[in-house]
């Protein structure tokens, strides 16, 4: 009996190399990252339903970093756990 050839893997190379170039991409570190570029009133509304949505103590919510844009705009970066642990 015959051994039954191998399928082509050209697909699966395909996606792995997609699939790793974009974590490539990611920090490592475990935190989901979300930036946002608001006027103040709306990015202050944001933070804090981030906040309230995702309480520090569980998910150790943080302000990552923070610019003031021209026009009392502001651009931040918001990073929380995935789950709380």
């Amino acid at each position: 009996m015959r051994t039954p050839a191998r399928p082509p893997l050209d697909g699966l190379k395909k996606r792995l190399d997609r699939s790793r170039a974009k974590r490539e991409r990611m920090p490592r570190d475990g935190f989901l990252r979300e930036t946002f570029v608001l006027p103040r009133s709306d990015a202050r509304l944001k933070a804090k339903e981030w906040f309230e949505r995702f309480p520090k103590q569980a998910y150790w919510t943080e302000i990552e970093s923070w610019f003031e844009r021209p026009g009392d705009v502001i651009e931040f970066t918001i990073r929380r756990l995935p789950a709380a642990d």
